[in-house]
């Protein structure tokens, strides 16, 4: 395993996956893969937001032209997820890799207990060296559970899986400094160290842009993921090795440069949020390992709760005394918590019946205060 290894997302938009045709572009898609095969040979744990569902479903069943309503739409999204998730397991079993399907929703995303699910799921494939194939549940999402664009999906997910670097290729070299179609002294910007207004509005509109792919959208999504410290690079997906030359940083499209640690921006969230649901009290050792080891919170150390609380929120943790000592994302609800406080984390299962990990806080999403 690479010293090195980084977690690295890859979006790919559907002018990428059919080169601006009406059908999947499988020899675009196989370069595609072999990139991805290969940094993940090399340690780097890839994951794949990909589009092109519909543009599948509507090329699988011969209905180029059919009226673009919303059952429409999900009809072909139905149809096509299947057949574009089988081809790309289809192209990564070519260098022997497997890969998992996720469909998410807003609403996936939104709800803390669903949150922890799906990150759950993602980190267990990533463990297991299979691919993670992401796109968004068209065929059931409305618009008010809908994340709206692939783009800020993949941010979602770069976050979701604490990801280093998020890679969006679309059918543009990157962001420039004015419209390429319209003005010949237009220059691409290598390099943005901070997302300002004046970028935004070098963006332009939501589809119009500088380009049909939506440059807005991807400016969106680098402003969610820098400020969690993932680093963006926005590029052309019909350039040579793209995917290489962004993952080792080698100058490619724009790259959108993140100050922000990613374990600081998560344990900054968990501070500034909401306020805590509920509070568990903790015993000395329980204390003592957690403000001078930076250990994880066990159910071994846990003297009670209070308040009802579920899966996924944030908590107050406090010593005997009642003083909050740490504050928390917590992996099971309270009543659960107070069936395994005192328990071993190896009794978890045995008491529950089932198991969200061996923590009842992990110190990544534990702050301590």
């Amino acid at each position: 395993m690479n010293a090195n290894k980084k977690t690295i997302v890859v979006k790919l938009g559907t002018s990428v996956l059919t080169s601006g045709t009406a059908k999947l572009d499988r020899a675009q898609m196989v370069e595609i893969v072999r990139q991805c095969a290969l940094l993940h040979q090399q340690g780097h744990p890839i994951i794949v937001v990909t589009s092109g569902a519909i543009a599948a479903g509507k090329e699988h069943l011969n209905m180029p032209d059919i009226d673009p309503t919303i059952a429409n739409k999900q009809m072909l999204a139905a149809v096509g997820q299947g057949q574009l998730i089988s081809e790309w397991e289809n192209l990564f079993r070519i260098y022997g890799l497997h890969v998992g399907q996720m469909l998410l929703t807003r609403a996936d995303l939104d709800d803390k207990g669903r949150f922890l699910n799906a990150r759950d799921t993602l980190n267990t494939l990533l463990k297991h060296r299979i691919i993670p194939i992401i796109n968004e549940n068209d065929a059931v999402a409305t618009r008010e559970i809908k994340v709206g664009d692939n783009d800020n999906l993949s941010a979602l997910v770069a976050l979701l899986a604490d990801a280093e670097q998020l890679i969006l290729l679309t059918d543009q070299q990157g962001l420039f400094t004015a419209d390429p179609r319209n003005n010949p002294e237009a220059q691409l910007i290598s390099e943005v160290d901070e997302i300002t207004d004046a970028i935004h509005e070098l963006a332009g509109g939501s589809v119009g842009g500088l380009g049909t792919g939506g440059m807005a959208t991807k400016i969106e999504a680098a402003t969610v993921a820098n400020r969690a410290g993932v680093e963006v690079v926005i590029a052309s997906g019909q350039r040579k090795n793209v995917i290489l030359d962004a993952a080792n940083s080698l100058p490619v499209g724009t790259r959108f440069i993140s100050k922000n640690n990613r374990l600081e921006a998560r344990k900054n969230w968990i501070f500034a949020g909401s306020r805590p649901a509920g509070m568990i009290v903790v015993d000395q050792g329980a204390e003592q390992a957690i403000i001078n080891d930076g250990s994880s919170l066990l159910a071994k150390g846990i003297q009670s709760t209070q308040s009802h609380f579920l899966r996924g929120y944030v908590v107050s943790v406090c010593n005997q005394k009642g003083k909050e000592i740490a504050r928390g994302i917590v992996r099971y609800k309270s009543e659960d918590i107070e069936k395994i406080k005192g328990h071993h984390s190896d009794q978890i299962e045995k008491v529950l019946g089932y198991e969200h990990g061996t923590v009842v806080i992990h110190r990544d999403d534990l702050v301590i205060l």
